[in-house]
């Protein structure tokens, strides 16, 4: 799209913004760009076969099937770089536009784009968690010790999903060597929100503090189905927040927002930062 035909398509967004401080509530979309798919993208419906909180917890082979799956995909999870998306969004913070981040993403790529204040709803994949002591890892260290343990998994092919996690046959699966904390021998944890689990308190808190930074809201890459970004929406649809959404395919807070442009992440906030700063 060339650059007039993409200044006229923001041009209603840029409207909604210009003289308001606001807040981005980011979703996968944000990330798709930068190689890592998105749940409900291109097609699909929402998540198959995703591991339930609930079930992590008590059951030693769901645990197992985790572990083998996202060894597999931690490698090309990780690979991925920020986008012009996040990029675009950390020049707007350091530009007083922007109050923060809240993100539904576990990938930490708004951090490494230059965000500061960002708020994982979900947590990251680049930390875990012991579940008898709490003692945390850093998910490199814990990669090391699968690897060691499972020599020769990374020459499995899997398909990559969105959280890091890769597609693998059950018999695979089986044979695999799960790790354990290096303090008291407890079962580890991706320090993430699993389908069916909660958001932290204290995590929720904290994003209701940069919410209420804003003055508008700005929607990045979420359809909205997950009640944990929704919530965000609906307040400021009930405090009168001007809220705008940039998403490829329909959201569940059509009805509610200002102005909506369906298209790529990276092109509309490239332009939009550029109309707002640069100008």
């Amino acid at each position: 799209m060339s650059t007039g035909a993409m200044d006229e398509l923001v041009a209603p967004l840029c409207d909604l913004l210009v003289g308001r401080r606001f807040v981005a509530l980011t979703g996968a979309g944000c990330s798709t760009e930068s190689g890592i798919p998105d749940y409900r993208g291109g097609g699909r419906t929402g998540p198959r076969n995703p591991i339930q909180h609930d079930a992590f917890l008590r059951r030693p082979e769901v645990r197992q099937r985790y572990w083998a799956r996202a060894t597999l995909g931690w490698a090309r999870f990780r690979a991925a770089e920020p986008n012009a998306a996040h990029r675009a969004l950390a020049a707007l913070e350091a530009a007083g536009h922007l109050a923060g981040v809240i993100t539904q993403n576990v990938d930490r790529l708004h951090r490494r784009a230059g965000s500061r204040r960002v708020v994982e709803l979900h947590g990251a994949l680049a930390e875990v968690l012991c579940l008898g002591c709490g003692r945390g890892e850093d998910r490199d260290s814990v990669q090391a010790r699968l690897l060691d343990a499972n020599p020769r998994w990374l020459e499995m092919a899997g398909e990559v999903q969105p959280d890091g996690d890769s597609d693998l046959p059950a018999d695979a699966v089986a044979g695999f060597a799960v790790v354990a904390c290096l303090s008291c021998g407890g079962e580890l944890k991706p320090d993430v929100v699993f389908f069916g689990g909660n958001v932290p308190e204290r995590t929720l808190t904290a994003a209701w503090e940069v919410f209420a930074q804003g003055e508008a809201l700005l929607v990045v890459g979420s359809s909205l189905t997950v009640y944990s970004g929704f919530r965000f929406v609906r307040r400021a649809s009930e405090l009168d927040l001007p809220i705008g959404v940039v998403n490829v395919g329909p959201t569940r807070a059509d009805d509610l927002t200002h102005t909506k442009i369906c298209a790529p992440a990276s092109e509309v906030l490239s332009n939009l930062e550029r109309q707002l700063v640069r100008t």
